[in-house]
Parts: structure tokens; C-alpha cells; sequence
């Protein structure tokens, strides 16, 4: 059993910055994949950025490249998510998300981030 933990979230003016953090459980963070997805009032979850067991590799949504950085440190068991430039159609709850090479999932509770114009 993993458990995620997201914190970071709160209001933030347009063109702010924000960082989320994962905070995970467990001795098997490195053999998980990370993400982050979120989801605003009405719309479906959507992804936004996920980040490879090593960290080597990452991919970001076409909304948020260039924008934001999702970041690991295994030894931390943690994973990031700098938020830059924000914009108020990034309001949303964001989603920790791990997933390992079995496809067991686990989800965090999600920290909300509000963007003003």
C-alpha cells in the first residue's frame, strides 16, 4: 500500500508561481512512475505531467509544457510539481498519481490551486 500526500496548493494572482509536493509512503517510491493530473468544476480529470522511475524522463500536457516542471528525488520519496506562469484556467484540484510496471495505481487526496485574474 502506497500512500500519496499532496500539499503546496493555494490562491495564487495570474502569472504567480506555485510548487506542489507528493510526499509518499513506503520503501518502493523508486519503482513507481509519478504524475499529476487535475481536475477543474465540471470537467473530467485530466493529465498534466508524469515523470519516469528514474526521473529521466518526463512528459507534459500541450497546456502546461514550457509552463511547468515536475521533478522527483527518490530519496525523498517525493515528487514536485513547479507551477510558473499561472493562468486562471489552471484553476483546478491537482492529483498525485503512481503507478508502477503492474499498473497498481494509487491516488492522492489533492491539494487545490486557485488562480485569480
Amino acid at each position: 500500500q502506497v500512500q500519496l500526500v499532496e500539499s503546496g496548493g493555494g490562491l495564487v494572482q495570474a502569472g504567480g508561481s506555485l510548487r506542489l509536493s507528493c510526499a509518499t509512503s513506503g520503501r518502493t517510491f523508486s519503482s513507481y512512475c509519478m504524475g499529476w493530473f487535475r481536475q477543474a468544476p465540471g470537467k473530467e480529470r485530466e493529465f498534466v505531467a508524469d515523470i519516469s522511475r528514474s526521473g529521466s524522463s518526463v512528459r507534459y500536457a500541450a497546456s502546461v509544457k514550457g509552463r511547468f516542471t515536475i521533478s522527483r528525488d527518490n530519496a525523498k520519496n517525493t515528487v514536485y510539481l513547479q507551477l510558473n506562469s499561472l493562468k486562471p484556467e489552471d484553476t483546478a484540484v491537482y492529483y498525485c498519481n503512481a503507478i508502477n510496471i503492474y499498473s497498481l495505481q494509487y491516488w492522492g487526496q489533492g491539494t487545490q490551486v486557485t488562480v485569480s485574474s
